[in-house]
Protein backbone atom coordinates (compact mmCIF):
# COMPACT_ATOMS: atom_id res chain seq x y z
CA UNK A 1 0.00 0.00 0.00
CA UNK A 2 2.58 2.15 0.41
CA UNK A 3 4.40 1.63 -2.96
CA UNK A 4 0.34 2.72 -4.16
CA UNK A 5 0.58 5.97 -2.40
CA UNK A 6 4.03 6.89 -3.81
CA UNK A 7 2.24 6.17 -6.95
CA UNK A 8 -0.47 8.23 -6.06
CA UNK A 9 1.89 11.54 -5.23
CA UNK A 10 3.68 10.60 -8.67
CA UNK A 11 0.49 10.86 -10.78
CA UNK A 12 -0.57 13.77 -8.93
CA UNK A 13 2.57 15.62 -9.33
CA UNK A 14 3.17 14.77 -13.20
CA UNK A 15 -0.36 15.90 -14.10
CA UNK A 16 -1.23 19.36 -15.04
CA UNK A 17 -2.42 21.33 -12.12
CA UNK A 18 -3.49 24.96 -11.90
CA UNK A 19 -0.56 26.12 -10.52
CA UNK A 20 1.93 24.82 -13.52
CA UNK A 21 -0.59 26.09 -16.40
CA UNK A 22 -1.41 29.69 -17.51
CA UNK A 23 -5.42 30.20 -16.03
CA UNK A 24 -6.28 31.37 -19.48
CA UNK A 25 -4.62 28.10 -21.62
CA UNK A 26 -7.83 26.32 -21.73
CA UNK A 27 -9.57 29.15 -23.42
CA UNK A 28 -7.02 30.10 -25.71
CA UNK A 29 -6.73 25.93 -27.05
CA UNK A 30 -10.22 25.71 -27.29
CA UNK A 31 -11.39 29.45 -28.07
CA UNK A 32 -12.24 28.65 -31.61
CA UNK A 33 -14.78 25.55 -30.27
CA UNK A 34 -16.06 28.09 -27.53
CA UNK A 35 -17.16 30.46 -30.06
CA UNK A 36 -18.64 28.07 -32.10
CA UNK A 37 -20.84 26.28 -29.32
CA UNK A 38 -21.76 29.88 -28.13
CA UNK A 39 -22.64 31.13 -31.51
CA UNK A 40 -24.99 28.37 -32.04
CA UNK A 41 -26.84 28.51 -28.46
CA UNK A 42 -27.19 32.70 -29.17
CA UNK A 43 -29.10 31.81 -32.32
CA UNK A 44 -31.23 28.99 -30.89
CA UNK A 45 -32.04 31.68 -28.29
CA UNK A 46 -32.82 34.37 -30.30
CA UNK A 47 -35.18 32.02 -32.62
CA UNK A 48 -37.11 30.24 -29.49
CA UNK A 49 -37.66 33.56 -27.91
CA UNK A 50 -38.26 35.69 -31.72
CA UNK A 51 -40.73 31.91 -32.26
CA UNK A 52 -42.71 33.07 -29.21
CA UNK A 53 -41.86 29.40 -27.69
CA UNK A 54 -38.37 30.09 -25.54
CA UNK A 55 -39.10 27.00 -22.96
CA UNK A 56 -40.39 24.54 -25.72
CA UNK A 57 -37.11 24.93 -28.00
CA UNK A 58 -35.01 25.19 -25.48
CA UNK A 59 -36.02 22.02 -23.94
CA UNK A 60 -36.28 20.55 -27.21
CA UNK A 61 -32.57 21.66 -27.96
CA UNK A 62 -31.47 19.78 -24.49
CA UNK A 63 -33.38 17.05 -24.74
CA UNK A 64 -32.18 16.44 -28.35
CA UNK A 65 -28.31 17.13 -26.99
CA UNK A 66 -28.51 14.67 -24.32
CA UNK A 67 -30.09 12.13 -26.43
CA UNK A 68 -27.57 12.16 -29.43
CA UNK A 69 -25.05 12.91 -26.82
CA UNK A 70 -25.66 9.06 -25.05
CA UNK A 71 -23.75 6.74 -27.60
CA UNK A 72 -20.86 9.02 -27.64
CA UNK A 73 -20.41 9.59 -24.19
CA UNK A 74 -20.64 5.34 -23.30
CA UNK A 75 -18.18 5.30 -25.75
CA UNK A 76 -15.82 7.65 -24.41
CA UNK A 77 -15.85 6.45 -21.16
CA UNK A 78 -15.39 2.99 -22.70
CA UNK A 79 -12.48 4.18 -24.15
CA UNK A 80 -11.38 6.05 -20.57
CA UNK A 81 -11.41 2.67 -18.70
CA UNK A 82 -9.57 0.90 -21.50
CA UNK A 83 -6.66 3.23 -22.24
CA UNK A 84 -6.21 4.30 -18.65
CA UNK A 85 -5.03 0.76 -18.14
CA UNK A 86 -2.49 0.84 -20.97
CA UNK A 87 -5.12 -1.04 -24.03
CA UNK A 88 -5.76 1.55 -26.97
CA UNK A 89 -9.48 0.43 -28.44
CA UNK A 90 -10.47 1.49 -31.22
CA UNK A 91 -12.65 -1.32 -31.38
CA UNK A 92 -15.09 0.59 -30.26
CA UNK A 93 -17.14 1.29 -32.90
CA UNK A 94 -17.40 -2.90 -33.28
CA UNK A 95 -18.66 -3.56 -30.18
CA UNK A 96 -21.50 -1.22 -30.20
CA UNK A 97 -22.63 -2.72 -33.99
CA UNK A 98 -22.55 -6.03 -32.00
CA UNK A 99 -24.09 -4.86 -29.30
CA UNK A 100 -26.74 -2.99 -30.80
CA UNK A 101 -27.38 -6.60 -32.84
CA UNK A 102 -27.52 -9.11 -30.18
CA UNK A 103 -29.73 -6.84 -28.19
CA UNK A 104 -32.13 -6.72 -30.72
CA UNK A 105 -31.99 -10.28 -31.79
CA UNK A 106 -32.42 -11.18 -27.84
CA UNK A 107 -35.44 -9.32 -27.62
CA UNK A 108 -36.95 -10.58 -31.14
CA UNK A 109 -36.05 -14.15 -30.05
CA UNK A 110 -37.62 -13.83 -26.31
CA UNK A 111 -39.57 -11.13 -26.43
CA UNK A 112 -38.39 -9.69 -23.67
CA UNK A 113 -36.96 -6.36 -23.59
CA UNK A 114 -34.91 -7.12 -20.66
CA UNK A 115 -32.98 -9.83 -22.03
CA UNK A 116 -31.83 -7.42 -24.53
CA UNK A 117 -30.65 -5.17 -21.90
CA UNK A 118 -28.49 -7.68 -20.74
CA UNK A 119 -27.22 -9.34 -23.65
CA UNK A 120 -26.20 -6.02 -25.44
CA UNK A 121 -23.19 -5.33 -22.94
CA UNK A 122 -22.19 -9.03 -22.95
CA UNK A 123 -21.87 -9.43 -26.93
CA UNK A 124 -19.97 -6.25 -26.23
CA UNK A 125 -17.57 -7.71 -23.62
CA UNK A 126 -17.08 -10.81 -25.84
CA UNK A 127 -15.26 -8.83 -28.56
CA UNK A 128 -13.22 -7.05 -25.75
CA UNK A 129 -12.48 -10.04 -24.38
CA UNK A 130 -10.67 -10.99 -27.88
CA UNK A 131 -9.08 -7.67 -28.06
CA UNK A 132 -7.72 -8.25 -24.50
CA UNK A 133 -6.11 -11.67 -25.49
CA UNK A 134 -4.80 -10.24 -28.69
CA UNK A 135 -3.55 -7.47 -27.09
CA UNK A 136 -2.31 -8.81 -23.35
CA UNK A 137 -1.74 -11.95 -24.12
CA UNK A 138 -0.34 -12.32 -28.13
CA UNK A 139 1.04 -8.73 -27.47
CA UNK A 140 -0.51 -8.18 -31.12
CA UNK A 141 -0.26 -4.46 -32.17
CA UNK A 142 -3.27 -2.73 -30.62
CA UNK A 143 -4.20 -0.79 -32.91
CA UNK A 144 -4.48 -3.69 -35.45
CA UNK A 145 -6.22 -6.07 -33.12
CA UNK A 146 -8.89 -3.04 -32.58
CA UNK A 147 -9.17 -3.16 -36.91
CA UNK A 148 -9.85 -6.67 -36.77
CA UNK A 149 -12.47 -5.99 -33.67
CA UNK A 150 -14.31 -3.84 -36.24
CA UNK A 151 -14.15 -5.85 -39.45
CA UNK A 152 -15.26 -8.91 -37.89
CA UNK A 153 -18.06 -7.16 -36.17
CA UNK A 154 -19.50 -5.53 -39.26
CA UNK A 155 -18.97 -8.84 -40.96
CA UNK A 156 -20.46 -10.73 -38.23
CA UNK A 157 -23.82 -8.91 -38.06
CA UNK A 158 -24.20 -8.94 -41.35
CA UNK A 159 -23.89 -12.29 -42.26
CA UNK A 160 -26.22 -13.20 -38.82
CA UNK A 161 -28.79 -10.87 -40.04
CA UNK A 162 -29.21 -12.42 -43.28
CA UNK A 163 -29.23 -16.22 -41.51
CA UNK A 164 -31.89 -15.11 -39.56
CA UNK A 165 -33.64 -13.57 -41.94
CA UNK A 166 -33.57 -10.13 -40.30
CA UNK A 167 -35.40 -11.28 -37.74
CA UNK A 168 -33.46 -8.20 -35.65
CA UNK A 169 -35.04 -5.46 -37.68
CA UNK A 170 -38.23 -4.71 -35.51
CA UNK A 171 -38.17 -5.06 -32.28
CA UNK A 172 -39.78 -3.47 -28.81
CA UNK A 173 -37.94 -0.16 -27.53
CA UNK A 174 -36.67 0.49 -23.84
CA UNK A 175 -39.18 3.27 -21.84
CA UNK A 176 -38.72 6.58 -21.38
CA UNK A 177 -39.54 9.61 -19.29
CA UNK A 178 -41.96 11.45 -21.13
CA UNK A 179 -43.55 14.65 -20.24
CA UNK A 180 -45.10 17.83 -22.02
CA UNK A 181 -44.69 21.20 -22.50
CA UNK A 182 -47.61 23.46 -23.97
CA UNK A 183 -49.56 20.26 -24.76
CA UNK A 184 -46.02 19.10 -26.82
CA UNK A 185 -44.33 15.84 -25.75
CA UNK A 186 -40.68 15.27 -24.70
CA UNK A 187 -38.95 12.17 -23.90
CA UNK A 188 -35.74 11.42 -22.98
CA UNK A 189 -34.72 7.42 -23.06
CA UNK A 190 -33.70 4.59 -20.38
CA UNK A 191 -30.62 4.66 -21.99
CA UNK A 192 -29.63 8.46 -21.84
CA UNK A 193 -30.11 8.72 -18.07
CA UNK A 194 -28.00 5.79 -17.51
CA UNK A 195 -25.35 7.64 -19.79
CA UNK A 196 -25.32 10.55 -17.13
CA UNK A 197 -25.26 8.30 -14.49
CA UNK A 198 -21.91 6.03 -15.73
CA UNK A 199 -20.09 9.52 -16.37
CA UNK A 200 -20.40 10.11 -11.95
CA UNK A 201 -19.74 6.02 -11.47
CA UNK A 202 -16.47 6.33 -13.97
CA UNK A 203 -15.08 9.67 -12.40
CA UNK A 204 -15.85 7.91 -9.00
CA UNK A 205 -14.10 4.56 -9.49
CA UNK A 206 -11.07 6.30 -11.82
CA UNK A 207 -10.08 9.20 -9.11
CA UNK A 208 -11.10 7.71 -5.48
CA UNK A 209 -10.92 4.06 -5.45
CA UNK A 210 -7.74 1.80 -4.64
CA UNK A 211 -9.14 0.13 -7.84
CA UNK A 212 -9.08 3.24 -9.94
CA UNK A 213 -5.44 4.30 -8.74
CA UNK A 214 -4.62 0.88 -9.33
CA UNK A 215 -5.78 1.29 -12.95
CA UNK A 216 -4.04 4.62 -13.75
CA UNK A 217 -1.07 3.27 -12.00
CA UNK A 218 -0.72 0.70 -14.44
CA UNK A 219 -1.46 2.96 -17.55
CA UNK A 220 1.36 5.24 -16.72
CA UNK A 221 3.71 2.97 -15.32
CA UNK A 222 3.11 -0.85 -15.53
CA UNK A 223 6.24 -2.18 -14.22
CA UNK A 224 6.60 0.45 -11.03
CA UNK A 225 2.87 -1.62 -10.24
CA UNK A 226 4.19 -4.62 -10.60
CA UNK A 227 6.63 -3.81 -8.38
CA UNK A 228 4.22 -2.40 -5.83
CA UNK A 229 2.26 -5.70 -6.40
CA UNK A 230 -0.20 -4.88 -8.52
CA UNK A 231 -1.39 -7.63 -11.11
CA UNK A 232 -0.88 -5.39 -14.35
CA UNK A 233 -2.52 -8.41 -16.59
CA UNK A 234 -5.47 -8.62 -14.28
CA UNK A 235 -5.76 -5.19 -14.06
CA UNK A 236 -6.00 -4.78 -17.98
CA UNK A 237 -8.35 -7.68 -19.01
CA UNK A 238 -10.85 -6.01 -16.28
CA UNK A 239 -10.57 -2.74 -17.86
CA UNK A 240 -10.88 -3.41 -21.22
CA UNK A 241 -13.88 -6.04 -20.44
CA UNK A 242 -15.86 -2.59 -18.83
CA UNK A 243 -15.21 -1.34 -21.95
CA UNK A 244 -16.61 -3.64 -23.98
CA UNK A 245 -19.56 -3.54 -21.88
CA UNK A 246 -20.06 0.37 -21.47
CA UNK A 247 -19.61 0.30 -25.84
CA UNK A 248 -22.77 -2.73 -26.27
CA UNK A 249 -24.89 -0.13 -23.77
CA UNK A 250 -23.69 2.37 -26.42
CA UNK A 251 -25.01 -0.11 -29.50
CA UNK A 252 -28.06 -0.78 -27.63
CA UNK A 253 -28.88 2.79 -27.65
CA UNK A 254 -29.37 2.54 -31.52
CA UNK A 255 -31.79 -0.23 -31.47
CA UNK A 256 -33.39 -0.23 -28.82
CA UNK A 257 -33.93 3.23 -27.65
CA UNK A 258 -33.86 5.24 -31.23
CA UNK A 259 -35.05 2.70 -33.58
CA UNK A 260 -36.16 -0.50 -32.13
CA UNK A 261 -34.90 -2.79 -34.09
CA UNK A 262 -30.82 -3.62 -35.99
CA UNK A 263 -30.07 -2.32 -40.03
CA UNK A 264 -26.39 -2.66 -40.54
CA UNK A 265 -24.24 -0.27 -40.12
CA UNK A 266 -25.93 1.66 -37.74
CA UNK A 267 -23.80 3.06 -35.75
CA UNK A 268 -22.57 5.06 -38.54
CA UNK A 269 -18.97 6.26 -37.28
CA UNK A 270 -20.05 6.74 -33.56
CA UNK A 271 -17.17 4.98 -31.92
CA UNK A 272 -14.52 6.61 -33.91
CA UNK A 273 -16.33 10.44 -32.67
CA UNK A 274 -16.69 8.90 -28.94
CA UNK A 275 -12.29 8.33 -29.05
CA UNK A 276 -12.50 11.81 -30.42
CA UNK A 277 -14.35 12.70 -27.36
CA UNK A 278 -12.28 10.66 -24.96
CA UNK A 279 -8.90 12.28 -26.44
CA UNK A 280 -10.70 15.80 -26.06
CA UNK A 281 -11.92 15.33 -22.65
CA UNK A 282 -7.95 14.05 -21.75
CA UNK A 283 -9.33 10.31 -20.73
CA UNK A 284 -11.29 11.85 -18.06
CA UNK A 285 -15.16 11.06 -17.54
CA UNK A 286 -16.06 14.66 -17.40
CA UNK A 287 -14.17 15.93 -19.90
CA UNK A 288 -15.20 13.26 -22.09
CA UNK A 289 -18.55 13.82 -21.31
CA UNK A 290 -18.09 17.67 -22.31
CA UNK A 291 -16.58 16.79 -25.10
CA UNK A 292 -19.47 14.26 -25.97
CA UNK A 293 -22.39 16.98 -25.72
CA UNK A 294 -20.32 19.06 -27.98
CA UNK A 295 -20.64 16.60 -30.71
CA UNK A 296 -24.76 16.01 -29.24
CA UNK A 297 -25.62 19.43 -29.60
CA UNK A 298 -24.23 19.26 -33.44
CA UNK A 299 -26.02 16.57 -34.13
CA UNK A 300 -29.36 18.26 -32.35
CA UNK A 301 -29.00 21.14 -34.37
CA UNK A 302 -29.83 19.29 -37.49
CA UNK A 303 -33.11 17.99 -36.23
CA UNK A 304 -33.77 21.53 -34.60
CA UNK A 305 -33.31 23.66 -37.37
CA UNK A 306 -35.16 21.11 -39.62
CA UNK A 307 -38.58 21.61 -37.41
CA UNK A 308 -37.95 25.14 -38.12
CA UNK A 309 -37.46 25.74 -41.91
CA UNK A 310 -38.40 22.43 -42.90
CA UNK A 311 -36.51 19.74 -45.17
CA UNK A 312 -34.04 21.80 -46.82
CA UNK A 313 -31.78 19.87 -48.87
CA UNK A 314 -28.15 21.68 -48.62
CA UNK A 315 -29.14 22.52 -45.09
CA UNK A 316 -29.78 19.52 -44.03
CA UNK A 317 -26.67 18.11 -45.84
CA UNK A 318 -24.26 20.92 -44.25
CA UNK A 319 -25.99 19.99 -40.68
CA UNK A 320 -25.15 16.42 -41.09
CA UNK A 321 -21.80 17.29 -41.97
CA UNK A 322 -21.10 19.21 -38.71
CA UNK A 323 -19.97 16.40 -36.42
CA UNK A 324 -17.70 14.81 -38.49
CA UNK A 325 -15.73 18.33 -39.02
CA UNK A 326 -15.80 19.23 -35.23
CA UNK A 327 -14.57 15.59 -34.97
CA UNK A 328 -11.33 17.06 -37.59
CA UNK A 329 -11.15 20.49 -35.65
CA UNK A 330 -11.09 18.73 -32.62
CA UNK A 331 -8.46 16.21 -32.83
CA UNK A 332 -6.16 18.78 -35.11
CA UNK A 333 -6.62 21.32 -31.67
CA UNK A 334 -5.55 18.70 -29.02
CA UNK A 335 -2.92 16.53 -30.68
CA UNK A 336 0.29 17.06 -28.92
CA UNK A 337 -1.27 18.69 -26.11
CA UNK A 338 -3.14 16.41 -24.39
CA UNK A 339 -1.10 13.80 -22.27
CA UNK A 340 -2.73 10.02 -22.84
CA UNK A 341 -1.55 7.67 -20.15
CA UNK A 342 2.26 7.27 -20.35
CA UNK A 343 2.35 3.22 -21.23
CA UNK A 344 -1.07 2.84 -23.48
CA UNK A 345 -0.57 1.00 -26.59
CA UNK A 346 2.64 -0.99 -24.77
CA UNK A 347 2.51 -4.50 -23.96
CA UNK A 348 3.69 -5.16 -21.11
CA UNK A 349 6.20 -8.13 -20.42
CA UNK A 350 6.43 -9.35 -16.82
CA UNK A 351 10.41 -9.64 -16.29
Amino acid sequence: MGELIRMAQTLTKNSTTPATRPPNLWLRRYSIIIIGVAVIVLVFIWRAFAGKQPLVDTLSLVTLTLTFSTPITLGAISGTFSERSGVVNIGIEGMMLSGAFFGALAVSYTEQIWVGVIVAPLAGAALALLHAVLSIYFRVDQIISGTVINILSVGLTSYLDSLTKQRARSVSKLPSIEFKIDNLPFSIGAVSILSVLVVFIAHYVLFNTVWGLRTRAVGENPKAADTAGVNVFKIRYFSVLISGVLAGLGGMYFSLQVLGGFTQGMTVGTGFIALAAMIFGNWKPFGAFGAALLFGLCLASDNVLQSWYGNIEWLHTFTQAIPYVVTIVVLTGVIGRSRPPAAVGTPYVKQ
